[in-house]
């Protein structure tokens, strides 16, 4: 029995059927199965994104119409992890800015998102200031989340902080309605 299986895979690698494909095959695959995991991790992006765009705008709607009692930053920010209930360690990893935009003498907020990086100390809040009635406010949330394949395709082309998380950003403008 010892003698038979030396044998086997001998005349195995003797044969030379198929070898044709097998180029095609080394090729193909590989190309075949990170293109998988690419649009995988394209797609649960997406998902991500919907999701903090809901709660975004679910939250921008109760502080826009409620004017005369505003919610606090905490506020906010446990309405949005409540209503984008499929992003992980919301409440750790979400950040919010929000600051009066004057339309005539357009000031814009900062290019660079203010985020969570957790791999550092915690910074305070940067710009949160509650609006008066009839004021238009620009709200801008920013999240981290793991990616799926950190590795491979897409999660490695992303940007990491010094953790390892890519960042998710999402904005609303919207003008206080009056009290």
């Amino acid at each position: 029995m010892k003698l038979v299986m030396p044998r086997i895979l001998r005349r195995f690698r003797r044969k030379e059927d198929g070898s044709a494909i097998m180029l095609e095959f080394v090729i193909f695959v590989p190309l075949l199965f990170s293109t998988l995991l690419m649009s995988t991790e394209l797609g649960l992006y997406a998902v991500r994104h919907m999701f903090l765009e809901r709660g975004l705008d679910i939250a921008v709607r109760h502080v826009r119409l409620n004017t005369g009692n505003p919610p606090t930053h905490d506020e906010v920010k446990d309405m949005i992890c409540e209503y984008a209930g499929f992003l992980d360690d919301c409440e750790e990893t979400l950040r919010l800015e929000m600051v009066a935009i004057d339309p005539r003498a357009f000031s814009k907020m900062p290019a660079v998102a203010d985020c969570v990086d957790t791999s550092l100390t915690i910074q305070p809040v940067r710009g949160y200031t509650l609006g008066q009635q009839q004021e238009l406010m620009m709200m801008r949330a920013c999240v981290k989340f793991d990616p799926i394949y950190p590795t491979t395709g897409l999660g490695r082309a992303m940007a990491k902080d010094g953790s390892g998380k890519v960042t998710m950003i999402s904005a609303a403008a919207f003008v206080q309605e009056p009290g």
